[in-house]
């Protein structure tokens, strides 16, 4: 199970809108004589992948998969059918699908024609794998994580120094070391998406970039909340688009537009949320939900951050500290906003993990489980 864990992971940022799947098959002396893992483009899922190598070999064999096998007729059919007209004797498999239209009934239909189902192995590494796919499916909206980088005393940047006034020269300086730096490109990867707000663009002049080396079906997508078209021509973000930058806005003048338009930027109206025509976070969720986005990570200032807390799309949070105390009454923490009343109010990360990246390390935990129903 391990290894189809392991080639399950071979499909990050190769499989999605679809989940990430692996599958050995093991005959009856212990030799494995199939496996494979899904992607998108490729088609044909994971067991299918392994049952065509096995061949005759999958007579009476184990197949071990870390997700249910679906029972439904998608973009192929059923892969429990294939299961069953290969021969195999047992199914050792991690979790239930959480997609409704299969949710148990791979497992029924394999029963009933007399495989041995063995389910729920390593089923915490298989849902972790999986969280995104979890709440896409069922909610049609992409699992959003909030990352920041941060000193001990909780701050994410000096303050803003009036006096330099250029693109991305208000702020200096890495606050993590490069380990910790590394991992967030391994998390960029991991995503569909990345959504940062216009005042990120214009005080860094970030790329956006999945610098992971690593391969993916679809560009990362550079989600910039831009309320009233403020973003800079000459940024890095726009000079860099090829159709992978997407600004959502309340007010979309229409000069600046086919500008952004005509540099490969793609623009979109939103609903607003406030009189100041702040981007109705919601309805951003739901967007990118119909996009076929299943995952988003939010880099954003602490305005951002705060309106992401306030208006409940955050899923999960992974939050790196660095060794460092800046202090100072004006320097920027994760989050700012009026704040709630009281810390019973505040919200709570669950099931947290720490991580250590030499000198730094991070928090990662959730504010709601991706698999619970209707979160």
């Amino acid at each position: 199970m391990r290894r189809a864990l392991e080639l399950a992971r071979q499909g990050v940022g190769l499989a999605s809108p679809n989940p990430h799947v692996g599958a050995v098959i093991v005959d009856r002396s212990g030799a494995i004589v199939g496996s494979g893992f899904h992607t998108y483009d490729g088609l044909d899922h994971a067991e299918v992948v392994a049952i065509k190598q096995a061949g005759e070999k999958a007579l009476g064999a184990t197949l071990y998969i870390n997700l249910e096998p679906c029972s439904h007729k998608g973009r192929t059919g059923p892969c429990a059918d294939a299961v069953i007209s290969a021969g195999i004797a047992r199914v050792v498999a991690s979790m239930d699908d959480p997609n409704p239209l299969v949710s148990g009934k791979g497992f029924e239909k394999l029963r009933a024609a007399g495989i041995e189902v063995t389910p729920r192995v390593l089923a915490d590494e298989a849902k972790a794998l999986n969280e995104a796919f979890a709440k896409y499916i069922r909610l049609k909206t992409p699992l959003i994580t909030l990352k920041a980088a941060m000193t001990l005393d909780g701050k994410i940047a000096p303050p803003a120094n009036p006096a330099k006034t250029a693109l991305g020269a208000s702020r200096s300086g890495w606050i993590t070391g490069e380990a910790a730096r590394a991992h967030v490109q391994q998390l960029r990867h991991q995503n569909d998406a990345l959504m940062v707000g216009v005042g990120t663009v214009i005080a860094d002049d970030p790329l956006l970039t999945d610098r992971s080396s690593r391969a993916r079906r679809r560009p990362l997508l550079r989600v910039i909340l831009d309320s009233k078209l403020r973003l800079p021509l000459e940024s890095r973000v726009v000079q860099s688009a090829r159709e992978d930058v997407l600004v959502l806005c309340s007010f979309a003048e229409e000069k600046k537009k086919r500008q952004l338009v005509k540099r490969g930027v793609q623009v979109e109206q939103i609903a607003q949320s406030t009189p100041e025509g702040n981007p109705n976070l919601a309805a951003v969720a739901r967007y990118l939900g119909e996009r076929e986005i299943t995952s988003v990570m939010i880099e954003g200032g602490a305005m951002v951050n705060w309106a992401a807390l306030v208006s409940g799309i955050v899923d999960k949070v992974f939050l790196y500290y660095a060794p460092k105390i800046l202090g100072g009454v004006v320097s920027i923490p994760l989050a700012a906003g009026p704040g709630f009343p009281s810390v019973g109010d505040a919200p709570c990360v669950r099931s947290t993990r720490l991580h250590r990246f030499g000198e730094d390390f991070a928090v990662e935990g959730y504010l709601r489980d991706p698999y619970e129903s209707g979160s």
